[in-house]
């Protein structure tokens, strides 16, 4: 296992709560858990972002917006007035979701141009910007061509999934699109990373963010694992 600090280790974590039926308190859980153990971010929906923004403020908990969640299939015009509507409510980072059913049919020129239109939204705004893949609906030539073309625009991270399709992070994926991006993008690994054993297996393999609902219960067993060392 990498040889982690406990508080390397929750730096990793973007704490996550994008549940549709999730309420005031339910944030409020999220953004005092991240702020006790120094997660890097809060991955909420755009709509609770200034609620977040408040109950985090005077910490060094970054807000995340999911932008065109979780399926993509929203224009790219879309994508961009929510991105800015988030980052005037206070998002410091942007996770978007590609649109996987123009990359299905093979318009790659709308996939780079839809790249190229939030990468630039967010730089302008000094705000870090995320491009979730969604690797459970691609072939691995298609992921590949993805992170080529990421790593020509530049995003600050590819992500391998929403959580919310028929499959999450593998360590495979993870592998694959370190390997193509190499040190010019991070990579964040995300869904169905539910205990310390998976979350440090990405780690490994090269994930620089993990996204998960359980930061806390993984966190609380990497204390103990170093307490029984």
């Amino acid at each position: 296992m990498k040889a982690l600090t406990v508080n390397e280790l929750a730096a990793y974590f973007d704490h996550t709560q994008l549940k549709a039926f999730a309420h005031k308190e339910d944030f409020e859980k999220l953004c005092s858990e991240a702020a006790e153990y120094g997660f890097a971010m809060v991955a909420i929906n755009s709509s609770p972002v200034a609620l977040c923004k408040k109950l985090l403020e005077n910490t060094k908990v970054h807000v995340g917006a999911a932008i065109s969640f979780p399926l993509g299939q929203t224009t790219i015009e879309a994508k961009v007035f929510e991105t800015k509507n988030a980052i005037e409510n206070g998002a410091d980072e942007i996770d978007y979701v590609i649109n996987i059913g123009e990359l299905k049919n093979g318009n790659w020129e709308y996939i780079k141009k839809e790249m190229e239109s939030m990468v630039n939204i967010c730089r302008a705004h000094q705000v870090l910007i995320k491009v979730i893949f969604e690797n459970c609906y691609l072939e691995k030539e298609e992921i590949t061509q993805l992170a080529k073309i990421a790593k020509e625009i530049k995003p600050d991270y590819i992500k391998t999934s929403t959580g919310f399709g028929t499959g999450g992070a593998t360590i495979d994926d993870v592998k694959l699109m370190k390997e193509i991006v190499g040190d010019e993008v991070k990579v964040k690994a995300a869904g169905g990373i539910r205990n310390l054993e998976t979350c440090m297996a990405m780690i490994e393999a090269g994930a620089d963010r993990i996204g998960c609902s359980a930061s806390v219960e993984i966190t609380e067993a990497y204390k103990k694992y170093l307490q029984e060392k």
